[in-house]
């Protein structure tokens, strides 16, 4: 049985699905054309988006309706990664070993395909995000100074985000925020979302112009790129335990 919970005004409902409870996040857009729902790439939420002109109402006993569908999606989230000696991970698109030896130094190193690390396994998780962000930042920063180039446009502010609904992002100011988690993805698809927010420094839409400048940056296919992490994004997020 699937029930509303009780809420005050201003405050976000939420479903009961799979023995979780879900808040909905509600989002009009003019572009809309019909009701569609998503579950956040964590689990932490379901998004609903519809047009502008839907009732509240009517959204709320949609995503009702679909409890089944976000209940199956919650059971293909992938499962925390134990982090050991031997446990596989993504850097770079690729499935990656952990090496853990407590007596070895502390600071990550990757080679051989694989990760070694040293220290206490307490502060293992902390210190493997922390270089994987560092990664992250080199990285970006080498392929937005190549799309800035290429776009003739100033290397702008760079900002590692740790978003739970974008890839990336750029505002007013021309400040980028890229998803760290992009470091674990492929060559192509890190580099199409850093391309994407370099074209929107000169297009600030999604609009023709917009997608034929990407096209002229991006050296590789766009749409292969997006298709991966519509499939394959979720994964991305998959939590340490």
């Amino acid at each position: 049985m699937i029930d509303w919970l009780r809420r005050a005004p201003r405050e976000v409902p939420a479903l009961e699905v799979a023995g979780q409870t879900l808040p909905v996040v509600l989002r009009r857009t003019a572009a809309a054309k019909r009701m569609t729902l998503r579950l956040a790439p964590d689990g932490s939420e379901v998004r609903l988006t519809m047009p502008r002109w839907g009732r509240g109402a009517d959204g709320l006993e949609f995503a009702r309706s679909k409890t089944d569908w976000l209940a199956a999606q919650l059971a293909r989230l992938p499962r925390p990664i134990e982090l050991r000696d031997g446990a596989a991970l993504r850097f770079l698109g690729e499935e990656t070993i952990l090496r853990h030896d407590p007596a070895r130094p502390r600071r990550v190193r990757f080679a051989d395909g694989q990760l070694h690390v040293g220290g206490p396994i307490e502060a293992l998780e902390r210190r493997l995000v922390r270089w994987l962000e560092g990664e992250a930042r080199r990285l970006f920063t080498a392929d937005l100074e190549y799309y800035c180039a290429r776009a003739e446009r100033p290397v702008p502010r760079l900002m590692l985000s740790r978003a739970r609904r974008r890839w990336g992002s750029c505002a007013r100011d021309g400040t980028l925020r890229i998803n760290w988690r992009l470091v674990m993805a492929p060559e192509g698809v890190r580099r199409s979302v850093v391309a994407h927010e370099v074209a929107h420094l000169v297009h600030f839409d999604h609009s023709p112009h917009f997608h034929a400048l990407l096209a002229q940056l991006y050296e590789g296919d766009v749409r292969h790129a997006n298709r991966w992490l519509k499939a394959e994004g979720r994964s991305l997020y998959q939590p340490f335990g």
